[in-house]
């Protein structure tokens, strides 16, 4: 039994009209705005579809005969219709019911494009994309807000969470990983809004950033060294810069022999390692209970024996007991933070640890900082929409109440070029880091002029 059964046994029955618009005359005529009258066809076959196939029986048969009934109970809900359709408009209109049953509506196909980064979806009628670092206007849409809001449900409850006027931001994720960040009103004003930040299926390697000149080999070499040595490491950027691609990577350096316990708001990172522990947050639910914060799983990692621990991103007070893992043995610990330079991510960890609300006097946080955090790694997006590693700082030391740092390699621009790019290299600064002992101790070979400046 399938899922066309039940339209099979029953006579067709056309939904109740709810307004004069949606009313169905015997001889339609095609309005002047095409498109507008294909969404209002697509929206009525998609409300008879789901009103006349049997959706209990989803899952108890293959995902080919569901696939097959949709496209024959969309046909069938078609000639009910009556609409005369070029066969290519039959079949896009198959299509994209398609996507609206299985997937994402409108959102399906920019999903399905490799060469897209994030999906903006400003309102149900503004959906943009970002493509090798510039944003693009699309032609898709959704219906209506309500169009939007289905499918934003659909992501949200995927993943356990709820969105509503009391509950108007949600983090989530998609199947393939893709983080999505949701905001509806009335914080929204002018409607649901959703931002999704795609991930490669396959994770950037070492390799790929070196081919897109993100970073060069000598620091490639240098930074697999700092993880094989056991280096805690920041990696500061701002939004869009590669925080999470170049963790992903730096990742990849931790043997696998070792114990790694991730910790993340939406799970994002792709670690391949064998031995791995992934931790996510939890929102609050309906009766404002049962949260689980960052902070609570940075302090529960601590009784798993883990030996790496990586935070996808400090954001808040999980700032202090990670700043406090690193000092009490877990070395190699990898995280990054929303900062403009690393002076400003410093500044902004201080600013995290005083929202425990427990009072530490300035110069005991700082020296934590110091004596915690060994190599802050800053990534940005140049204005030729490139990702690029910008600087590479250890960090030295306190000098009176100042925490002290030396900038090892430095990105150094020569231009624009006449495409619009930016011209430049990642160059060394001639100093050699304090921490070349540690990798030597590790057995990290290191040339003997990685460090020397090149003119």
């Amino acid at each position: 039994m399938a899922l066309l059964d039940r339209l099979r046994k029953n006579e067709p029955k056309p939904a109740a009209p709810t307004s004069a618009a949606q009313a169905k005359p015997s001889k339609r005529e095609l309005p002047t705005g095409r498109e507008a009258w294909y969404a209002d066809l697509k929206s009525r076959v998609h409300n008879a579809l789901f009103e006349r196939l049997d959706l209990s029986k989803v899952g108890k048969v293959s995902q080919d005969q569901v696939t097959e009934d949709v496209v024959q109970a969309t046909r069938m809900v078609l000639d009910e219709e009556k609409v005369l359709l070029s066969l290519e408009d039959r079949e896009r209109l198959i299509r994209e019911i398609q996507h609206e049953v299985f997937g994402l509506g409108p959102l399906e196909p920019l999903l399905a494009d490799p060469s897209v980064n994030d999906v903006l979806v400003n309102g149900h009628d503004d959906v943009w994309v970002e493509r090798r670092g510039k944003l693009e206007k699309t032609v898709a849409r959704f219906k209506d807000d309500a169009h939007l809001m289905r499918i934003i449900d659909k992501i949200v409850s995927a993943v356990g969470r709820r969105i509503d006027e009391s509950n108007p931001m949600v983090d989530a994720r998609l199947a393939d990983g893709s983080r999505v960040n949701v905001i509806v009103p009335p914080l929204a004003l002018d409607g649901p809004t959703m931002s999704i930040r795609r991930f490669a299926a396959d994770p950037f390697t070492a390799e790929d950033l070196i081919s897109f000149g993100s970073v060069t080999q000598q620091v490639m070499d240098l930074m697999r060294g700092v993880v094989r040595a056991r280096l805690n490491v920041l990696i500061s950027g701002g939004t869009g810069a590669g925080k999470t691609t170049f963790l992903n990577v730096l990742s990849s350096f931790i043997p696998n022999n070792e114990r790694i316990v991730t910790i993340e708001d939406a799970a994002e990172l792709q670690l391949k390692q064998d031995h791995l522990v992934r931790l996510e947050t939890r929102p609050a639910n309906i009766e404002g209970k049962g949260r689980v914060t960052q902070r609570d799983l940075v302090v529960n990692s601590l009784r798993m024996r883990p030996d790496r621990i990586v935070v996808g991103e400090v954001r808040s007070a999980e700032a202090l007991d990670m700043l406090q893992a690193m000092n009490t043995g877990h070395d190699g610990s990898l995280t990054t933070v929303h900062a403009n330079s690393p002076r400003d991510a410093l500044m902004r960890i201080e600013t995290m640890v005083a929202m425990t609300g427990i009072e530490i006097p300035q110069r005991a946080v700082r020296q934590q900082i110091a004596s915690a955090i060994d190599v802050v790694v800053q990534v940005a997006r140049l204005s030729d929409g490139k990702r690029r590693l910008v600087s590479i700082q250890e960090i030295t030391g306190m000098e009176g109440e100042v925490v002290t740092t030396q900038e090892i390699f430095k990105f150094e621009r020569h231009g624009i070029g006449e495409g619009g790019e930016v011209l430049g290299d990642v160059i060394p600064t001639g100093i050699r880091p304090n921490f070349t002992e540690r990798l030597r101790i590790a057995g990290v070979p290191l040339p003997a002029d990685l460090f020397e400046r090149r003119r």
